[in-house]
């Protein structure tokens, strides 16, 4: 039979450690919150020089296709699943 005090024990540095978890959590919300608006206004900003730098990237792979014959290259995903990353 376990110690009723041991497991009190235990119970409440358990309880401890989730209300310094869930502290931390919420601190960085936070600041997510704040930096969050930022990356938003950047990301608009560097959109049109990465849609250019994939449309070169695109057109030299092509290029480089139509000069040389060579196997099939391989999917690198699953068709009809994106590509996109996810973000939490």
């Amino acid at each position: 039979m376990k110690d009723i005090h041991e497991v009190l024990r235990r119970k409440q540095a358990q309880y401890a450690q989730l209300g310094k978890q869930i502290e931390m959590l919420q601190q960085a919300a936070e600041k997510l919150r704040e930096v969050a608006p930022l990356l938003a206004e950047n990301d608009n900003e560097d959109e049109s020089a990465v849609l250019t730098e994939v449309d070169e990237e695109s057109s030299n792979a092509m290029a480089a296709r139509a000069g040389v014959q060579s196997a099939p290259v391989p999917a690198l995903s699953k068709p009809g699943r994106s590509v996109t990353p996810r973000w939490p």
